[in-house]
């Protein structure tokens, strides 16, 4: 026999009478007084005032040096010369001179900045083929149609990377050099390797299949290099061929976008293996030299060397320590007001008028 069909009056939805159903369970509802509220608020206070002096303690204590090279020293000829595409394969090198004041103990991590190039762009930013970077094939030559007119050059021939973003990749070669008063200048080498995020290499960025008889070259045979580069993808390096394609450190960096206008990116970590690097970078006379690639004009940009210390709380930022401090004026305003409202008018009101 089946189940016995249930009532359909106006009772037969009514939940059970039990302390959950019928909500008679007992419960805790705070008492928000001034004795209990205000104290709250000066503790808040104290605590992010304390965090905020810890937090910009640890930031100054964290060296930073900027050497703006855009046309500084004798990069002026250079500046000039990339204001015309014309002369965008025209080789152009330059030096900069620069002082570091003090000694960056420990690791010194070496950047390329930019200013005012806005890689945020929505347009800008689709305008790549994950698809490709992943090494198919297929994309190797049928680009998506979202990297035009990056997709194709003037013959026809595809593209990669195609796209925009890697059609704009920083380009500029930066070399150190330590001028000591006693000796001759000592280079200042870097590690240019493992300087790109582990899931990006690994996962997000691989060559197209490739094999002792089958080349990397020979992988990207019918592509061509985007319109701006110096080299084609699987000569980036010359030096390591582990570091060639779409694999390559710095084109990894360069592909994930800067949220930011003023941004900088990784491009060497000091090797303190040798000579007068082992406790980090000393304070002296130094030299930059720049194979001069990337114009910065048509976007009324600049372009600098970025050297910086790393601490448990990053590098130089002050934007954590200022907002734990303002933070904590604030609540302390607050605190103070409720305060004095609270002496005015009493407790219950028993001072407030009629």
């Amino acid at each position: 026999m089946g189940k016995k069909q249930a009532g359909t009056g106006p009772l037969s939805r009514r939940p059970d009478n039990s302390a959950f159903k019928q909500q008679r369970l007992p419960a805790w509802s705070p008492s928000l007084t001034a004795q209990t509220v205000l104290p709250t608020f000066y503790i808040l206070s104290l605590v992010c005032l304390l965090l905020g002096i810890w937090l910009l303690i640890t930031v100054e204590n964290t060296y930073e040096l900027k050497v703006d090279y855009t046309n500084a020293g004798t990069c002026e000829r250079c500046f000039n010369l990339r204001k015309r595409a014309i002369d965008s394969r025209t080789a152009c090198t330059c030096t900069v001179s620069f002082h570091v004041p003090k000694t960056f103990p420990g690791d010194v991590f070496f950047y390329y900045g930019l200013r005012n190039f806005h890689q945020n762009l929505r347009r800008y930013m689709d305008s790549r083929d994950d698809a490709q970077m992943v090494g198919r094939k297929n994309n190797l030559k049928a680009p998506s149609s979202y990297c035009a007119p990056f997709d194709y050059d003037a013959n026809r021939i595809p593209i990669a990377p195609c796209g925009a973003v890697a059609n704009s990749m920083f380009n500029d070669s930066l070399t150190v050099m330590y001028n000591p008063t006693d000796v001759s200048e000592i280079q200042v080498k870097l590690y240019r390797k493992g300087i790109a995020w582990y899931t990006d290499k690994n996962v997000k960025f691989r060559n197209p299949p490739t094999n002792n008889t089958f080349t990397l070259q020979q992988a990207f045979e019918g592509t061509t290099r985007p319109l701006y580069w110096q080299r084609p993808v699987y000569e980036l390096d010359d030096t390591d061929s582990n570091n060639n394609g779409f694999i390559n450190d710095d084109l990894i960096g360069w592909m994930r976008e800067a949220a930011f206008p003023n941004f900088k990116k990784l491009y060497g970590v000091l090797n303190r293996a040798q000579g007068p690097f082992t406790e980090g970078l000393p304070a002296g006379n130094y030299t930059l030299s720049i194979n001069y690639n990337f114009p910065v004009e048509p976007f009324r940009g600049r372009k600098e060397l970025v050297i910086s210390m790393v601490t448990w709380f990053g590098g130089q930022n002050y934007f954590l320590p200022i907002a734990y401090l303002v933070t904590s004026g604030l609540i302390l305003l607050t605190a103070v007001v409720l305060t004095t409202v609270y002496v005015k008018v009493g407790k219950k009101g028993k001072n407030m008028e009629e």
